[in-house]
């Protein structure tokens, strides 16, 4: 895939005169916790805030239920990957400092693509009831530094008090680039959710993904959609169909179209050698916690950086 010199960062830098950190890869990945910035989005595109900056004030800001349309809208619009999954509870970060609510996050928590990834991880939790995949979670670039952390801590307290126990997050490390060489993805290694305390717990399946010329990835449940013509095909369809592909012929093979579609759009296979997967368990105090049953080992360290892109 051809690609071009890195873009340069949105940078929010302490006003000391002192300050003289930098950023510690070209390649914008997401930092180690030990790294002072934390990462923002905006149009789909990212930006940094620096922990010395400091400015987070938690009367400023709540947590509240959100409507999974409200939701869609705003992951749709900042999220890079362009796409919204299946939700069971939605959740928007809230600024209330100038009396009017203005959503500046979300966090989304849904069923994962296979009842397998949580019964694996979870196995005393029934998924989509009782066990959830964080599958989407983004602040908006005018959040201060250490947003994060806060918003997270709010959301699992909603979902231990609506009974969910536990939750399973995944960070995806491999950098993605457009067919031009624009970085869209930075590759990230879970910051937040080892600043939180989540018990890592390996990676998951290693496979080979279809990257399209935007840089977003087709997954294979969206591919199944068009193949079995399943609900949701439309929005699959409508997509390559932007990146270049042709509209499908009344009573062609939809497998055979998403092949040559695929083909048309110049899409690329990527190997993957599979997301970290984090684990969270929840309860009012470390005994509650501890009695839920891990269904992988607790690894350590925690992973530091992000995959090569070559």
């Amino acid at each position: 895939m051809p690609r071009t010199s890195n873009p340069q960062p949105v940078l929010v830098r302490p006003s000391s005169p002192a300050f003289a950190d930098l950023l510690p890869t070209n390649d914008l990945g997401e930092f180690p916790t030990a790294t002072p910035w934390c990462q923002r989005w905006r149009e789909k595109r990212h930006s940094f805030r620096h922990t010395s900056a400091g400015g987070f004030d938690p009367r400023h800001y709540t947590v509240e239920p959100l409507a999974v349309r409200t939701a869609k809208q705003f992951v749709l619009q900042h999220h890079y990957s362009g796409s919204f999954p299946s939700a069971k509870k939605t959740f928007g970060l809230f600024n209330i400092a100038e009396g009017e609510p203005r959503l500046s996050g979300v966090a989304v928590f849904g069923l994962s693509v296979s009842r397998a990834v949580l019964e694996r991880a979870l196995p005393d939790l029934e998924p989509a009831i009782s066990a959830l995949e964080c599958s989407r979670f983004v602040l908006l670039d005018e959040c201060p530094a250490n947003s994060e952390s806060w918003f997270l801590a709010r959301t699992f307290d909603a979902l231990l008090a609506s009974d969910v126990r536990g939750v399973v997050s995944f960070a995806d490390p491999v950098p993605r680039r457009t067919s031009t060489g624009k970085l869209v993805a930075v590759g990230h290694v879970g910051t937040i959710y080892q600043a939180s305390n989540a018990t890592y717990t390996g990676r998951a399946t290693a496979r080979t993904i279809k990257l399209l010329p935007d840089g977003t990835v087709l997954n294979d449940r969206s591919a199944q959609k068009v193949r079995k013509q399943e609900q949701g095909h439309e929005y699959v369809e409508a997509k390559l169909m932007s990146l270049g592909a042709p509209a499908p012929r009344a009573g062609c093979n939809p497998a055979l179209w998403l092949r040559d579609a695929l083909q048309a759009v110049g899409a690329v296979n990527l190997r993957h050698r599979g997301a970290h997967r984090y684990v969270f368990r929840l309860g009012k105090n470390q005994r509650e916690r501890e009695r839920i049953t891990l269904g992988y080992p607790n690894l350590k360290p925690y992973p530091k950086g992000p995959d090569s892109s070559d």
